[in-house]
């Protein structure tokens, strides 16, 4: 296995000049890779990447997600995927060829080609560097993305319907009675009108392919709606687009989360997307000799129950499963109120009371912040520590150039985005993180000196904790300043042993007098929530929903869940919009006959 690194100018010889004519290098190595692949001959291919390089695959040539690293590995992809039935035909020249200076000692050429396959087209993006004994350039990264599928376009732009319509489906009224009486059945049931579920209803609508939305709150946005009043969007605004659709130029670069819940409300009209909100999903059975799945679900507001047949079902309830807090002994002596960061809404409601918030991530510092502009009384409990990053400083080191203002369109930015392979990423990150733990050392040193404890998020920061557990962290908003001036009050590196009644004990003898106690602790695990609908034979067969395999590719998302027709579809922002696209060509490409077997080669570094 080779080492992950860099390729900075001490590992390179020659390094990358400023001077270099990046257009020539970029056609010249495009050429040889192009005539590699006409003749099918793998050795030619392997002789333009280099020995320590990485081939990312986004759904174009596996139909899964992979990272291939290193010569050998990239080998045996080639050799069982382009000698086979796949045909890899490059039908482009060279286009958006950058020279990129990452730092001072790493730059490479960076350009992109379009392709096609027996099925598909796609978009190849290419990281070049010198090569170590010859005169010639080598892809230290590759990646091929799908982008559409032969013979089935998005009916958008140019392709968008012409028949006059006449306001047949203008009404919301009409969307939510969509399939509720017609023998027509939905082609996808998606489970969750969050960002994540709309995101791929539209993508889906766009490639024409049937789809009903099924959502157990009362209206579209709730999950946000319902939340706390002071939550708002970690991510700047210019990364946070749903597709098709961006926000106004006058939002906030840090929407506030009822602003966003009516955002996606008009979304569905705007897209057309079919929900049926108030509607509990209750079983999701699938027939084997068929391949139908029986949906059974049930209006909140009638109590009666309707069975939805369907060729696949997604589950786009988020990143958590139910809630989770520690079971803490005594619970039935304290004399005061218990409840979970979901449930909070407003400090306004314990005006004059003691807050105790364990946990110490984003949920917990901005319930404690809440707490302080409303004057009330609030400890917060940080059991271990925790990533720290400004905004002020985090965000433009991380989003700027391609999520920022002036930057490239939407989709441009996000296939370069997800060109890197995350192990690679993550060596990028760490350079990042250190450079805005720099930026943000007088605020780390005052919250140390506290008594409050950071990390540097296992080296790669907030994004590689995101990526990897999906929490661990807090984006400061200002929280971290009333931790310094003693505002809100720390309890660090301790448990809680056990209730009082007036508050509680922790395992090193002290206590803390509370009225109100908020578990800040996160939530399950997704596939908890989704067995007693699926059952204990399709939940079993479930792979892990996030985190990262070996290979640093997300565990279970955007492709199916261990059995026929059975997704989950999940992300921020900019994932969702990304991938949402990648997860409608996959089902479009098994609903017309297109798709074809997913590469079975093992995930093993």
């Amino acid at each position: 296995m080779p080492d992950e690194y860099l390729p900075t100018s001490d590992k390179l010889d020659p390094p990358v000049s400023e001077e270099v004519d990046a257009s020539r290098v970029a056609d010249q190595w495009l050429s040889s890779f192009s005539g590699a692949l006409k003749v099918s001959h793998v050795p030619s291919v392997l002789q333009t990447i280099h020995p320590d390089g990485w081939w990312r695959d986004i759904f174009a040539l596996t139909w899964d997600l992979r990272s291939f690293h290193g010569r050998d590995k990239i080998e045996r992809f080639l050799q069982d995927r382009l000698t086979g039935t796949l045909a890899f035909e490059v039908t482009s020249a060279a286009r958006d060829v950058t020279l990129v200076t990452e730092y001072d000692d790493l730059r490479w050429i960076r350009f992109q080609f379009t392709f096609k396959t027996n099925v598909a087209g796609g978009r190849g993006v290419a990281f070049l560097v010198p090569s170590r004994d010859t005169n010639r350039w080598e892809a230290f990264v590759l990646a091929t993305h799908l982008e559409t599928l032969t013979g089935h376009l998005e009916l958008i732009g140019s392709l968008r319907p012409f028949t006059p319509n006449h306001g047949k489906r203008e009404e919301a009224s009409y969307r939510k009675r969509a399939y509720e009486n017609s023998e027509e059945q939905p082609e996808v049931v998606i489970v969750g009108a969050g960002h994540a579920g709309l995101s791929l209803a539209a993508r889906l609508g766009s490639l024409g392919v049937r789809t009903l939305v099924i959502d157990k709150n009362k209206r579209v946005g709730d999950n946000w709606r319902i939340r706390y009043d002071a939550l708002c969007l970690q991510n700047a605004v210019w990364a946070n687009h749903l597709p098709y659709l961006h926000y106004p130029p006058n939002w906030p670069v840090y929407i506030p989360a009822k602003k966003l819940a009516n955002w996606l409300e008009h979304y569905v009209d705007i897209m057309d997307i079919d929900v049926w909100t108030d509607t509990l999903v209750r079983t999701a059975t699938r027939d084997d000799q068929s391949g139908k799945w029986a949906v059974t679900v049930r209006d909140l507001t009638t109590e009666k129950e309707k069975v939805v047949t369907t060729d696949h079902v997604v589950f786009a309830i988020g990143f958590g499963g139910g809630k989770w807090a520690p079971s803490v002994p005594d619970r039935e002596k304290f004399t005061g109120e218990v409840l979970h960061s979901a449930d909070f809404r407003s400090a306004r409601n314990y005006l004059g009371k003691k807050v105790v918030v364990v946990g110490a991530c984003t949920s917990a510092h901005d319930i404690a912040a809440d707490c302080v502009e409303h004057g009330v009384d609030v400890t917060l409990l940080q059991r271990s520590s925790t990533y720290i990053m400004t905004t002020k400083e985090g965000m433009p080191r991380l989003f700027k150039p391609l999520y920022w203002e002036g930057g490239p369109p939407t989709d441009a930015a996000d296939r370069i985005a997800n060109t890197l392979p995350v192990r690679l990423n993550k060596l990028l990150w760490a350079r990042k993180t250190r450079s805005i733990a720099e930026a943000d050392r007088d605020l780390l040193d005052a919250l140390h000196s506290v008594g409050y404890e950071t990390n540097d998020g296992e080296e790669g920061g907030w994004l590689w904790l995101a990526m990897k557990r999906g929490g661990g962290y807090y984006l400061d908003v200002g929280a971290c300043q009333m931790i310094i001036d003693g505002k809100i009050k720390i309890k660090h590196g301790i448990q809680i042993e056990r209730f009082t009644p007036m508050g509680v004990k922790f395992d090193d003898s002290t206590e803390v007098q509370a009225d109100v106690l908020i578990f800040a602790t996160g939530y399950g695990d997704q596939r908890d929530v989704m067995r007693p609908i699926v059952g204990d034979t399709v939940a079993d067969r479930m792979p892990k929903i996030w985190g990262l395999n070996q290979e640093g590719e997300p565990n279970g998302v955007w492709r199916e869940l261990g059995t026929d027709g059975l997704w989950y579809m999940i992300g921020n922002f900019a994932w969702a919009r990304f991938f949402s696209k990648h997860m409608a060509l996959q089902i479009k490409a098994k609903q017309v006959g297109l798709f074809g077997t997913r590469y079975p080669a093992p995930v093993v570094y």
